[in-house]
C-alpha cells in the first residue's frame, strides 16, 4: 500500500498562492508554485508566497514542480522556489514560455534551465507514480490538469477550469480525457473552487467577444481597457474588436504586458496584424476614434493603474470627456471599495466609465454546475476542495455532498494540515507549521509580523523623535531634548505638546542619571513608556517612540610634555636620559627596553 501524504501550502482560505504538496511514498511531487497580491493591511508589501520550510529537510524527496497555467497565483513564487530547490519543472508550452520570463526577471536563478514542455498526451513515469495530463478551459490557453496515478488510483488536481462548448481550439476542455481518467478510478480530488458562490450561467467566450466588438464599435471616441495582462483569450478579443473597428492599440502595461503579448504571438497563441501596435508617441497622429490604450499596470493590476491615471499621476495619458474607460476584468471580492473609490476618481475626469461585469457574467472559473460536472466526471472517493477562501470551500463542499460522496469523505484543510492515506483510507493528521512569506523589494521573508505592526502604527499614529546628549560622569543633561515629530501632530500649532514633552524627557532622562546604577536600554524604555503615556493622554494617540540618547566623549586629551619639564636628575659617574615627547605606545615594553640599555650601561 503506498503512503500517501497531500500537504497544503497556499491556496485554502485564501485568494491565490496555489501550491500543494503531494508526497507519495519517497517522492514528492509539488503542484504549482503561485503568489498573492496583498491585502490593505500588508502595508509596503508587494507580493506575498508560502511558506515552504518545511520542505527543506526533504528536498531530496522532491520529484519536481507540475504548473497548470501561467497566471500569477500558479507561477508566481516559481523563482523564489528554485532559489531553496532546483527541481524539473513541467508545464506546457506557454506556461513554460512566462515561467521563464518570471524567473529570467531573478537573478540568483535567471540561468536555471530545468524546464519540460508537456501536454496532454505526455505521461511521465516515476517510481510507482505515474504522472499524467488533460486540457481545461482558462483565460490562458492550454491550461492543463495533473492526475498522479497510484496502485490505489489517482490523485487529480484540475487547477482552473470552466467549461465552455463555444471556446476555441486551444482552450478547449477535453471532455472525452477526463471521462477517461475518472473511469480509471479517482481516489482524491483537489478542484478549484473560486466559482462555489456563481449560481447564474457564465457568459460564453465567444458572447464576450461579440460585446467588447459591439462597445468598441458604438463609442466615438478613445478608449482606455483595464485587463489584466496574462489573460490572453481577453488580449486577443479586444484586439480582434479593434482591428474590426479600425483602431490601432497602444500597450501600457510596460514590460510585463509587452512580453507577455511577444512570447504568445511567438507561440502562435495570439493572433493578430503586427501593423496594428502602435506607440504612445504615434497615437498624436490617430484620432481618437483610432485609438485604443491598453492597460494593465504593474504586474498586471489595473485597477491601481486606473487609479494613477485618475490621480494625474501618469504622464502619457490624461483622461477628459469623450474618453471611454472599459474595464475587461472582473476584480476580485477584496478590491470592491477600492473599485468604488476608483470609479468615483474616473467619473471626475469626464470620462465615461463601463465594467465588463456590469453587463455580463465573465469569469475564468466554472460556477456551481461546473463544479458538479467535474466532480461526476472523476467519481472521486475522497474529497478535497482547494483554490477559493473557506466560504467558498465550504459551498464546494455543500455541492459534492448533492452529487453523492459522503461529508466524512470531504476535507476542508487549511495551510500546513497534512491528510494522511492510511488503513485503506484519508485521514487529517499532524499539522504543520506553514505561514506566509512576504517580499518587499529584494528582501525575502525579511519582514514579519512586528515589522508590519510597527508599519501600521506609523501609517496610523506617526513617529515621535526624542534626541538628547548627556555626561554620564557628570550625570547631567548636556542639551535640552530636541522632538521631531511626523505623521503624529503640527509641530507649529502645538508647541505647547512639544515644551512639555521636552519637560517630561529631561526629567525621565535625569532621574536615570541619578540612579547609583546606569543602564542603556532601561533609560530608552522608560522614556518610551512615560512619553507614550503622557502623548496618550493629550492626544489619544499612539505614535511609534524613538528616543535616541548620546553621550558626550569621556576620554580625556592627551597632555604633551613640555620641554621645560623637570629631568631626572644624573646618576653619579653618568648623563641624565633624554626622553620624548611624543606619546608613547607599549609603554611596559618600553621599560623592558629602558632597563635593557641600563645593562647595557652598566
Amino acid at each position: 500500500m503506498s503512503k500517501i501524504k497531500v500537504i497544503p501550502f497556499g491556496g485554502v482560505r485564501e485568494n491565490g498562492k496555489n501550491m500543494y504538496a503531494v508526497e507519495i511514498n519517497d517522492q514528492i511531487f509539488i503542484l504549482d508554485c503561485g503568489l498573492k497580491y496583498p491585502e490593505n493591511e500588508l502595508m509596503g508589501i508587494d507580493v506575498v508566497i508560502p511558506d515552504w520550510s518545511a520542505l527543506k529537510e526533504q528536498a531530496d524527496k522532491i520529484a519536481g514542480v507540475f504548473l497548470t497555467h501561467g497566471h500569477a497565483d500558479a507561477i508566481g513564487a516559481l523563482p523564489y522556489f528554485l532559489m531553496d530547490f532546483k527541481v524539473p519543472v513541467f508545464g506546457s508550452k506557454l506556461t513554460i514560455e512566462l515561467a521563464k520570463l518570471a524567473v529570467k526577471q531573478h537573478k540568483a536563478v535567471k540561468k536555471f534551465n530545468d524546464f519540460h514542455v508537456v501536454d496532454p498526451a505526455t505521461e511521465i513515469d516515476f517510481q510507482n507514480v505515474t504522472v499524467s495530463f488533460f486540457s481545461t478551459t482558462h483565460t490562458l490557453p492550454n491550461t492543463l490538469g495533473v492526475a498522479l496515478h497510484t496502485p490505489e488510483g489517482a490523485i487529480v488536481y484540475t487547477g482552473d477550469f470552466k467549461f465552455d462548448q463555444t471556446a476555441r481550439d486551444g482552450y478547449r476542455t477535453d471532455l472525452a480525457k477526463l471521462a477517461e481518467v475518472g473511469s480509471e478510478g479517482v481516489l482524491l480530488l483537489m478542484s478549484d473552487s473560486a466559482g462555489a458562490a456563481i449560481t447564474g450561467n457564465l457568459s460564453r467566450e465567444k458572447d464576450i467577444a461579440a460585446y467588447i466588438a459591439d462597445v468598441f464599435e458604438n463609442h466615438s471616441g478613445r478608449i482606455v481597457v483595464a485587463s489584466v495582462a496574462s489573460n490572453i483569450m481577453r488580449v486577443q478579443q479586444i484586439f480582434d474588436a479593434a482591428a474590426a473597428s479600425g483602431r490601432k492599440v497602444v500597450l501600457s502595461g510596460g514590460q510585463d504586458l509587452e512580453q507577455i503579448v511577444s512570447t504568445a504571438m511567438n507561440l502562435g497563441k495570439l493572433h493578430f496584424d503586427p501593423a496594428l501596435l502602435v506607440s504612445m508617441e504615434e497615437t498624436s497622429d490617430l484620432a481618437p476614434e483610432e485609438t485604443v490604450i491598453l492597460e494593465t499596470g504593474k504586474m498586471g493590476a489595473p485597477i491601481k493603474a486606473l487609479q494613477e491615471i485618475a490621480n494625474g499621476d501618469d504622464p502619457a495619458i490624461t483622461l477628459g470627456e469623450g474618453d471611454l474607460v472599459f474595464v475587461a476584468t472582473t476584480p476580485s471580492y477584496a478590491m470592491e471599495a477600492v473599485v468604488q473609490k476608483v470609479t468615483d476618481m474616473l467619473y471626475r475626469t469626464g470620462a465615461e466609465v463601463k465594467f465588463i461585469s456590469q453587463d455580463l457574467n465573465p469569469s475564468g472559473h466554472g460556477n456551481q454546475n461546473d463544479e458538479q460536472l467535474m466532480l461526476n466526471f472523476m467519481h472521486p472517493t475522497y474529497f478535497m476542495p482547494v483554490q477559493g477562501e473557506y466560504r467558498l470551500l465550504d459551498q464546494h463542499a455543500i455541492l459534492a455532498e448533492e452529487v453523492g460522496i459522503p461529508r466524512e469523505n470531504i476535507f476542508l484543510t487549511g495551510k500546513g494540515d497534512v491528510l494522511t492515506y492510511k488503513d485503506g483510507g484519508f485521514h487529517l493528521g499532524d499539522r504543520l507549521e506553514v505561514g506566509n512569506t512576504m517580499i518587499d523589494g529584494i528582501g525575502v521573508g525579511d519582514i514579519g509580523n512586528i515589522v508590519l505592526r510597527d508599519r501600521r502604527v506609523l501609517s496610523e499614529d506617526g513617529i515621535f523623535v526624542v534626541v538628547a546628549t548627556i555626561d554620564r560622569k557628570k550625570k547631567k543633561i548636556v542639551t535640552r531634548p530636541q522632538i521631531t515629530s511626523r505623521g503624529f501632530v503640527f509641530v507649529k500649532t502645538n508647541r505647547q505638546l512639544m515644551k512639555q514633552s521636552a519637560d517630561l524627557v529631561e526629567e525621565v532622562i535625569q532621574e536615570d542619571l541619578d540612579q547609583k546604577e546606569f543602564d542603556w536600554s532601561h533609560l530608552k524604555q522608560n522614556v518610551r513608556d512615560k512619553l507614550n503615556r503622557f502623548l496618550f493622554n493629550q492626544t489619544k494617540r499612539h505614535p511609534v517612540i524613538l528616543p535616541v540618547i548620546m553621550e558626550i566623549n569621556q576620554h580625556p586629551k592627551r597632555k604633551n610634555k613640555s620641554k621645560k619639564a623637570a629631568q631626572p636628575k644624573p646618576k653619579e659617574g653618568g648623563k641624565a636620559k633624554r626622553q620624548s615627547n611624543r606619546p608613547s605606545r607599549g609603554r611596559g615594553k618600553k621599560r623592558n627596553n629602558n632597563k635593557n640599555n641600563d645593562k647595557k650601561q652598566k
